[in-house]
């Protein structure tokens, strides 16, 4: 636990470096997120740095529904799978943040629900236009990695169709859910490093 802590600080500070240009942070983001789940496809990538320029807001438009849901999905399952914390896309704006520290105590429902909604303070996510123009550089870098991801061409022009359209959300596919069953949410990467760690790092190390 304390090598996943240690590795997503590590992650986080290595992304925030000035001196990366955006060949490269995509690239480690990509390989970040091929090696934790190597079951993505390219709609999982999508929605790593979709979240990570738009965070959370498209889900908090109802704070009270949010809630509702959030205590439902808590309530759904038993198995405890994946990192407790992972950064977002290729800047590490948010944190995805595992349900996992609430279900053992490392941080308290109202907390975590507090520090979820607060992430949406301030958010000044890019319009469909500027954001299709980004997606379009980030996924010729991942095209040419040749990475043989299923389904690639079906998902892209899937992808695209939505942009066209001004749909600019994605999801998870299928394949990623059957295999990795994630519970998250996105915290902001401020307060995830302020709030929130302290207190994972505290009740680990009791």
């Amino acid at each position: 636990m304390k090598q996943l802590l240690n590795f997503t600080l590590l992650t986080g500070l290595l992304l925030s470096c000035g001196n990366t240009d955006f060949e490269t942070q995509v690239r480690t983001a990509v390989d970040r997120q091929m090696e934790t789940y190597p079951q993505s496809t390219l709609k999982d990538l999508y929605k790593n740095f979709f979240q990570d320029q738009f965070g959370p807001g498209h889900i908090i438009r109802d704070t009270a529904g949010a809630g509702t849901y959030l205590r439902e999905e808590l309530s759904s399952y038993t198995q405890i799978e994946g990192p407790i914390a992972e950064p977002t896309g290729y800047e590490g704006n948010f944190y995805r943040l595992n349900l996992s520290v609430i279900k053992t105590g490392q941080v308290a429902y109202p907390v975590y629900f507090d520090a979820f909604v607060r992430s949406v303070n301030g958010i000044r996510p890019p319009s469909v236009a500027e954001w299709k123009k980004e997606w379009e550089d980030i996924e010729a870098i991942i095209r040419s990695m040749r990475l043989h991801l299923p389904d690639y061409e079906a998902d892209r022009k899937e992808i695209e169709e939505k942009l066209n359209q001004g749909e600019a959300q994605g999801d998870h596919s299928k394949r990623f859910e059957e295999h990795y069953s994630p519970h998250y949410r996105i915290i902001r990467k401020e307060i995830y490093e302020k709030e929130i760690l302290p207190l994972i790092h505290s009740n680990t190390s009791l």
